[in-house]
C-alpha cells in the first residue's frame, strides 16, 4: 500500500460520524434471518410439546395395558382356583362317607379292603390337586381353620386343645375349602 492510500483510509476513519444519544436509544432492527427463525422456533417448540404429550399418552396407555394384563391373569388364576375348590368341595361328602365306612366293623374282608382302596385313591387324587387335610386332633384350637361345635372339660388335655374331630377340614393353598369341625377342651 502506498502512502497516499494509507492517508485516505485514515481520513475516512476520522470522518466517521459520531453516534448521538438519539441513535443509541433507538432499537436496532434484527436482521432478516432472525425474524424468519422466530416462527420456526415457535413451531419447533410447539411440535416438541406435542411430541411430549404423545409420549406421555403412550406411556400411560402402555402402563394401563400392563395393569390390565396382570389383572386378567390374576382373575384367570382365581377362577381356576375357585372352580377347583368348588369341585373338591362337591367330593367331600363322599370322603366323609368313606371315612365312616372305614370306622364300621365288618366281617367281609374283601368289602373292607375295597373301601380302603377307594379311600386311598381319593386321598391320592386330592393330594395331586394340591388339597391338604387341615391337622386338627391334638392341635391347639385355631378359629381360622377349626369350627368348634362342642366344648368339654378335660383335665388330661391342655387348654384350647382339639380333642375330637367330627369332620375333617381341607384347604387348597391358602384357601379354606371346609373348616374342620372339632370338639375343644377348655
Amino acid at each position: 500500500m502506498s502512502k497516499q492510500e494509507k492517508k485516505q483510509q485514515e481520513t475516512a476513519v476520522e470522518e466517521k460520524p459520531v453516534e448521538t444519544e438519539q441513535t443509541q436509544t433507538e432499537p436496532q432492527a434484527a436482521p432478516g434471518p432472525e425474524r424468519a427463525a422466530d416462527p420456526l422456533l415457535e413451531e419447533l417448540e410447539k411440535l416438541r410439546k406435542q411430541a411430549d404429550e404423545k409420549e406421555d399418552q403412550y406411556l400411560r396407555l402402555a402402563a394401563e395395558y400392563d395393569n390390565f394384563r396382570k389383572r386378567s391373569q390374576k382373575e384367570k388364576e382365581g377362577l381356576y382356583q375357585g372352580a377347583k375348590s368348588d369341585a373338591v368341595a362337591a367330593f367331600l361328602p363322599v370322603y366323609d362317607n368313606l371315612e365312616r365306612a372305614l370306622k364300621q366293623e365288618t366281617a367281609d374282608e374283601a368289602y373292607k379292603k375295597g373301601v380302603e382302596m377307594t379311600m386311598t385313591g381319593l386321598k391320592e387324587i386330592l393330594t395331586k390337586l394340591g388339597v391338604e387335610e387341615i391337622p386338627a386332633l391334638g392341635e391347639p384350637f385355631d378359629p381360622a381353620v377349626h369350627n368348634a361345635v362342642m366344648h368339654v372339660e378335660d383335665e388330661n388335655a391342655g387348654e384350647n386343645t382339639v380333642v375330637d374331630v367330627f369332620q375333617a377340614g381341607f384347604r387348597l393353598g391358602d384357601k379354606i375349602i371346609r373348616f374342620a369341625m372339632v370338639k375343644v377342651a377348655n
